[in-house]
């Protein structure tokens, strides 16, 4: 039979003690335990408006994992933490009276391993996209075919014969210019900086390809470096990327004119696939002629439809519609002119009948005659004679002299 639990005179089943002293001497214990600096993984995040922030922290060798009590200030100063990252905390035990949950409090909070390098290159890029050294303005436009093709990358490295082998692939004709230099370790920057700079001075060197095969954060550090952003940001020739693989993507990628995701990837945006252009010219060549053709065949076509028109069969067909038209023209104006001759012919007429008709000369030939004095006055009166003048007669067939004998008055 299993014993049951210890009794004392001032502990037993008939005597025992409350829950909350029991409690309460247990977080005494516990809360004289003094600051410890722990080391863990951040599983769980829990930012609030309140002062107090939550985390849970887990034992990177073990299932272990307790809850983290800070306050704000201490979550603010460590950094941009995300979970997943590493961390150093300095911890004190706390129990909570009401449930008896026990926690940790956090007084300060470090982001380690590379979680506290992610935090530095992060503040180097805000810093950096501050300055605009990001805008993709100042992006260079990389040449169709550059003269020659200078490339930084280690001796005898993976990253090398990729770039090299690929470029010559593409178009055989490239001329590169390596220079080769550190691409790991403290000195490696530099070392790219001075490669950088010996090519960038180079007249025929129209583009620069920084190369490097795949490696962990440490290994791609120097590419990261802020001296040689700067310098990549700075060259007056265009830099193109080719650090790591798809997933790196040190700072040099954001300042570069362009980021290759592979040293083959670089090799494929500095020259042109000459099969490719060979076969494009060929397809531009055709699609020339054949413009070509049918433009001579329109052309031809619309030479043929103005030959087969009447008037350039025959060009003097056309004159004879013309001149029928003015042949009828010209007998309709001759007898409208014969018309009007013959209407004002007998205007003309019937007007001298009328005034041969009201002529002296008429009344003349009917036997009359038209009496004037010696002075050629017309005489209408006798009294405008007198006896012995002489007088002249005008007839019809000439003229006569006469003297008056006498003159009687009606």
């Amino acid at each position: 039979m299993a014993a049951g639990p210890p009794s004392t005179a001032r502990n037993s089943a008939e005597n025992p003690q409350p829950l909350g002293a029991v409690i309460g001497q247990v977080k005494g214990w516990i809360e004289r335990c003094g600051w410890i600096w722990v080391q863990g993984q951040v599983i769980e995040l829990r930012r609030r408006a309140a002062p107090t922030q939550f985390l849970t922290l887990r034992d990177s060798r073990s299932d272990n994992s307790a809850r983290i009590t800070c306050s704000s200030v201490v979550l603010d100063a460590a950094g941009p933490l995300t979970e997943g990252m590493t961390v150093v905390a300095c911890i004190t035990p706390r129990l909570w009276s009401k449930d008896a949950s026990l926690s940790f409090e956090c007084a300060e909070l470090r982001i380690a391993g590379e979680g506290r390098l992610l935090v530095q290159l992060e503040q180097l890029k805000r810093k950096l996209q501050a300055e605009g050294l990001f805008d993709p303005v100042r992006k260079k436009r990389l040449p169709f075919l550059p003269r020659v093709i200078g490339l930084i990358t280690g001796a005898g490295s993976a990253a090398e014969r990729d770039v090299c082998e690929n470029i010559r692939r593409r178009w055989p004709a490239a001329r590169l210019r390596t220079r080769h230099a550190l691409v790991q370790g403290p000195d490696a920057a530099a070392d790219v900086m001075r490669g950088l700079a010996e090519l960038d001075a180079d007249p025929e060197v129209d583009v620069i390809i920084v190369a490097r095969g795949g490696g962990s954060l440490e290994d791609l550090l120097p590419f990261s470096d802020e001296g040689l952003v700067r310098a990549v940001a700075a060259s007056g020739t265009p830099v193109v990327s080719a650090i790591g693989h798809e997933p790196d993507s040190p700072i040099v990628d954001l300042v570069a004119d362009l980021r290759a995701s592979t040293p083959t990837d670089a090799a494929k945006h500095v020259v042109p696939d000459a099969r490719e252009q060979a076969e494009q010219v060929r397809s531009l060549v055709g699609r020339l002629r054949q413009c070509i053709i049918s433009r001579l065949t329109g052309e031809q076509q619309s030479l043929d439809l103005l030959r087969s028109r009447p008037v350039l069969r025959d060009p003097t067909g056309g004159f004879v519609a013309h001149q029928e038209w003015l042949d009828g023209a010209r007998g309709r104006l001759e007898r409208a002119i014969d018309r009007r001759l013959a209407d004002e012919q007998t205007a003309i007429a019937h007007a001298l009948r009328s005034v041969r008709t009201m002529s002296p000369k008429a009344t003349l030939e009917r036997g009359y005659a038209v009496v004037a004095d010696a002075e050629g006055n017309s005489v209408t009166s006798v009294a405008d004679v007198d006896a012995g003048d002489q007088l002249l007669l005008y007839l019809s067939d000439g003229q006569v002299v006469v003297e008056v004998d006498y003159q009687e008055a009606r």
